[in-house]
């Protein structure tokens, strides 16, 4: 016995139901490509004396070095040159950056070192997932523990008993960083902690760079959701996320909580869109069932 109404809805019904079947709703993350992101420069004042060019040749050798060596590893460093032109230069990579990554990060810094600092005796760049530096020999050096940059975030969460949790997980990565060598990363209670040694850096010395780093950050960033410090020799970065901390690509950066207005999880947010759409498209089929039956008995 039909119903007196045209299958063409039902057929909508179908198809609709088909197409967000098929969508994978994974939690949107940041994309991997943020670790080639430039954090900060640092370019000395004076630049090369090169008429003869020794210093551009010394200087174009130690980038093809350390580019070469970051498809195999995570941090290199070397000299080239001789006399007044030797110039001594190195990379590092994130600890988590697979070597692939690590080679696309690293092939990025030559080009900003020139674009950005020029022919300068000395130049740092650091973008998200490593950084190289290098100077020229008889360039003045710092301390380690010297901080370079900073940043913090905007929103501030005082009162929410995160400086508990962020201390806490402060003091686990403290320990972390010198149990696993000079990289450590975890989260405790929303708030996500990693600090990073330079390579050379031994156990002891690394460990009193991030206690350095810490204490630097809780007292510059204070009650920010997130902040990052860079002293000389490491640094470390901590975001808190009220509701809970987001799964990413091995990769990507976490993404700052500040820059988000909302803070939702951008993954479940999709899904209710996606849901609520499913649901208005169901409720349209149920309509035009109803009216056909009506539509039916009306007729009869």
């Amino acid at each position: 016995m039909g119903f007196g109404f045209s299958s063409k809805p039902f057929v909508l019904f179908v198809s609709f139901l088909l197409l967000f079947t098929n969508l994978e709703l994974s939690p949107l993350v940041e994309s991997a490509s943020d670790y080639t992101t430039l954090v900060y420069k640092g370019c000395a004042k004076q630049a090369f004396t090169d008429p003869a060019g020794m210093y551009s040749q010394a200087l174009s050798a130690l980038f093809q070095t350390l580019l070469s060596q970051s498809m195999k590893v995570k941090f290199y460093k070397t000299t080239t040159g001789t006399g007044q032109t030797t110039i001594t230069g190195l990379f590092q990579c994130r600890g988590d950056l697979s070597n692939s990554d690590c080679y696309n990060c690293a092939s990025q810094l030559p080009t900003l070192a020139n674009k950005l600092c020029g022919k300068t005796i000395a130049a740092r760049i650091q973008l998200y997932g490593c950084y190289m530096l290098y100077e020229v020999a008889g360039f003045a050096q710092i301390s380690g523990m010297e901080m370079l940059f900073k940043t913090c975030g905007a929103t501030n969460v005082a009162g929410s008993g995160f400086e508990e949790r962020r201390d806490t997980a402060f003091s686990v990565l403290e320990n972390g960083v010198v149990s696993s060598h000079g990289y450590y990363t975890t989260n405790y209670q929303s708030v996500y902690v990693l600090g990073q040694c330079e390579g050379d850096v031994g156990d002891s010395d690394c460990g009193e760079c991030i206690k350095t780093a810490v204490q630097k950050a809780q007292v510059e960033c204070g009650s920010a959701i997130s902040g990052q410090i860079y002293l000389h020799k490491c640094f470390i970065s901590y975001s808190y996320y009220p509701n809970g901390v987001p799964r990413r690509s091995s990769s990507s950066s976490y993404s700052h909580p500040s820059s988000s207005s909302s803070g939702q999880n951008p993954g479940k947010t999709v899904a209710i869109i996606l849901g609520g759409a499913a649901g208005v498209g169901f409720l349209v089929i149920l309509l035009m069932f109803a009216r056909g039956v009506m539509k039916k008995r009306d007729d009869s």
